[in-house]
């Protein structure tokens, strides 16, 4: 979440236990969000320029909110047509969303209108810098497209690899919002061996930004999000990591220094709290990841557990190895 509204009262405490199925949806319970994707899926956009214009001033549910609206929206006409008639910030950016997301999928799938779409992409990420120039979003989408460019920046100092990369587009962001989730992250996938980086670099950048956070930042979990992308199941006891001395102890230090904040936060970061309990379970450290599993409640994220297996799978057997129900039962 952006540093400028990261925590904020909630009005009800957090299901703890549940009955039925996981909720996956990345809406998960904000349900503002929930209720503008129903509406996107159905034609409809106002809903969805009352989530984005009420997060005005928080840049990290702002771009959460977008990216999930988009991910309902990309195969409709939906944006070009609020766009066209309504031109604003919220319509353009997620326009710019929707239109980053066609070119990713166009890019990773070798289709030949790639290259079209990604100036289409980069046009639309413009305009909406345009429509709101202090909101960092429209450029955290365009970083969604560096690694298909490479056109790439030296690498500043302090990272022993030196890994070349789109770091003036990176420090453009973090001038507006030094925090940034979403940017931190989509940074550090640019180097993941599945989208053609190397190893030895995650890990270098994983430190490198999650070292400058402050404590008790989310973005202390950058290293966890490394470790599970680097996972090698065929290395001999790859599966022990987790248990080694560095691990274990980040796993421990962001359970006591993060963890507390998030019942504070508006909205439930499911994909964090997901890192974090794997993480503790790996460590075998059941009674921490409990904590983590509590404040989740029945949502549920595919990442980290789908790199390991299937997800669901996975999860119902990381909340039983704690000692908690499982949806249904099973």
């Amino acid at each position: 979440m952006s540093s400028r509204r990261q925590r904020e009262p909630r009005k009800k405490p957090r299901n703890q236990s549940f009955e039925g199925r996981y909720i996956w949806h990345s809406a998960a319970d904000d349900r503002q969000l929930a209720d503008a994707c129903v509406d996107v899926q159905a034609g409809r956009y106002l809903s969805a320029s009352e989530a984005l214009r009420s997060a005005a001033d928080d840049f990290g549910l702002r771009a959460h909110r977008s990216l999930v609206l988009a991910s309902e929206a990309w195969d409709s006409d939906l944006t070009e047509r609020w766009v066209a008639e309504e031109p604003c910030a919220e319509s353009a950016l997620l326009w710019a969303r929707v239109a980053v997301l066609r070119a990713v999928r166009a890019a990773e799938t070798g289709d030949d209108r790639a290259t079209a779409l990604s100036r289409i992409a980069l046009s639309a990420c413009q305009q909406a810098a345009d429509h709101a120039p202090q909101d960092p979003t429209p450029w955290v989408a365009q970083l969604s497209l560096s690694r298909f460019h490479r056109s790439f920046d030296p690498a500043p100092q302090g990272l022993l690899t030196a890994p070349s990369g789109p770091w003036r587009l990176l420090s453009h962001i973090l001038r507006l919002d030094p925090w940034n989730r979403e940017a931190h992250h989509r940074f550090l996938s640019i180097y993941f061996p599945r989208n053609g980086g190397k190893a030895s670099e995650v890990w270098d950048v994983a430190a490198f930004l999650s070292q400058r956070a402050p404590s008790g930042s989310p973005l202390s979990l950058l290293p966890l999000v490394a470790l599970v992308e680097n996972y090698n199941p065929s290395a001999p006891l790859a599966y022990k990591m987790w248990e080694q001395p560095p691990w274990s102890t980040a796993a421990l230090s962001i359970y006591h220094k993060w963890l507390p904040h998030v019942p504070g936060y508006r909205f439930t970061p499911v994909v964090d709290l997901s890192y974090l309990a794997h993480a503790l379970v790996m460590a075998r450290k059941e009674f921490e990841a409990r904590a983590a599993f509590m404040l989740m409640g029945p949502y549920a994220s595919r990442m980290p557990w789908s790199a390991f297996g299937a997800p669901e799978e996975q999860l119902t057997k990381a909340r039983e190895t704690c000692g908690l129900t499982v949806p249904g039962g099973s």
